[in-house]
C-alpha cells in the first residue's frame, strides 16, 4: 500500500480510541436527529436534500443535520470517532479500514450514486475533446487514494495515458479547494461537480469538455455507511432514512427538472433555480442515481479494479465483508409497491 493510504489508515485507526461524541437523538415529539457528514456538497446528491425538502425524512420522524467533510478521509474519521451517525462518501474509505486490518469496520448500507459525478473543465473551448488531448497537461483530479482521482486514473489507463509520463495529475490540492486553485491558475484542467461546473462555465471561466462518469462507467461512487454498533441500535432508523432517500430518487427521476429545482434553492445559497435545474438535468442525463440503493457485486469488483489500478489496494475483499444490502432491498420493495 502506498504511503498516502498507509497514512490514511493510521489516522483512521487512531479514531477508535475516541468515545462516541454523537448519537441518534430523539426529542419530545419523537423526532430523531441524525448527524450526516457528506464528502462534499453538490447537486449530484440532490435526492438526499430532496428527501429533506419534500418532507420524506419528517414522515420517518427523522431530522438531519448536514456537515461537509471536504473529503472521504474526513468523513470516515467523523464516523469512526462518533462525530457523525452516518457518513456519506465513497466506499473506498471503508474498504481501506477493512484491508488495514481493523476489527470495527463501518458497514455500507446504502448506495446513492452509481458513477462519477464530476465534469472535466478546460481553460479553453474544446468541442472535439479527446482524452488523448490531455498529453503534456496538468490536471487537478482529486486527493490521492480517493475515488475521484482513482476513477480519473482508470480512464487514463484505458486510453494508454500514464501519470508522470504522458501528463501530470496534481494531488497536492485539497478536494474542496480544487476549483479555487484552478481559478487562481493551477493546472490546465480541473474536475468539478455541478452546480459548480455549470456556473463556472456560465461565468465564462472555463469549459466543460467531458463527463468523467460517462467515460468511467458504473461504480459505487457515493454511499451511506455507519458503524455496526450504530446500525444494531438503530435498525429502524436506518431503514427509515433509506426509505426517505429512495422516495426522493423516485421523485427526481419522474419529475421535470424545473419543478425539482425550487426545492433545492435553500440548500445552495446564491445558486439560481435555472442553474440547479440544468445541473439536475445533466445528472439525470448521465443516469447518476441508483433506483434501489443497493450495491451490485459487479460494481463493487469494478471499484476494486479501479483502486488496484491506482496501486492503493493490498488485497481484494468480498462484498459481504463491507456491504449490507438488506436495508436498501427492503425499502425499495416498500416504496415501489405503493
Amino acid at each position: 500500500m502506498k504511503k498516502a493510504t498507509k497514512t490514511f489508515c493510521a489516522a483512521l485507526a487512531a479514531c477508535f480510541t475516541f468515545l462516541p461524541l454523537s448519537a441518534c437523538k430523539k426529542d419530545e415529539s419523537g423526532m430523531k436527529t441524525l448527524q450526516i457528514n457528506e464528502v462534499t456538497h453538490s447537486v449530484f446528491y440532490a435526492p438526499l436534500y430532496l428527501a429533506d425538502a419534500l418532507g420524506y425524512f419528517e414522515e420517518e420522524k427523522i431530522k438531519i443535520e448536514l456537515t461537509n467533510g471536504g473529503g472521504a478521509d474526513n468523513v470516515m474519521s467523523a464516523v469512526l470517532s462518533g462525530d457523525a451517525d452516518i457518513g456519506f462518501c465513497g466506499p473506498e474509505a471503508a474498504l481501506y479500514v477493512l484491508v488495514g486490518g481493523s476489527s470495527d469496520v463501518p458497514t455500507v448500507f446504502g448506495q446513492l450514486t452509481k458513477r462519477d459525478g464530476s465534469f472535466l473543465v478546460s481553460r479553453k473551448a474544446e468541442p472535439n475533446f479527446k482524452w488523448e488531448d490531455l498529453k503534456g497537461k496538468e490536471i487537478l483530479a482529486g486527493r490521492k487514494g480517493g475515488v475521484p482521482a482513482m476513477t480519473f486514473e482508470y480512464i487514463l489507463t484505458e486510453h494508454n495515458l500514464k501519470d508522470g509520463v504522458d501528463l501530470t495529475l496534481n494531488y497536492d490540492v485539497a478536494f474542496n479547494l480544487m476549483t479555487s486553485a484552478f481559478e487562481a491558475g493551477t493546472g490546465d484542467y480541473c474536475t468539478m461537480f455541478d452546480p459548480v461546473a455549470y456556473e463556472y462555465e456560465a461565468a465564462g471561466k472555463g469549459f466543460v469538455v467531458a463527463s468523467v462518469g460517462e467515460a468511467s462507467g458504473e461504480v459505487p461512487y457515493t454511499c451511506f455507511m455507519a458503524k455496526n454498533s450504530w446500525l444494531e441500535d438503530n435498525e429502524t432508523v436506518a431503514e427509515g432514512f433509506l426509505r426517505a432517500v429512495t422516495k426522493a430518487v423516485k421523485y427526481i427521476n419522474e419529475t421535470p427538472s424545473a419543478t425539482v429545482a425550487p426545492y433545492l434553492v435553500s440548500y445552495f445559497e446564491g445558486t439560481s433555480e435555472a442553474s440547479l435545474a440544468a445541473s439536475v438535468e445533466r445528472y439525470r442525463k448521465i443516469d447518476a442515481w441508483r433506483t434501489e440503493l443497493s450495491m451490485t457485486e459487479a460494481s463493487f469488483n469494478r471499484l476494486q479494479d479501479i483502486i488496484e489500478n491506482a496501486g492503493e489496494l493490498t488485497r481484494r475483499a468480498q462484498i459481504d465483508e463491507l456491504v449490507d444490502n438488506s436495508y436498501a432491498e427492503k425499502v425499495y420493495d416498500e416504496v415501489y409497491k405503493t
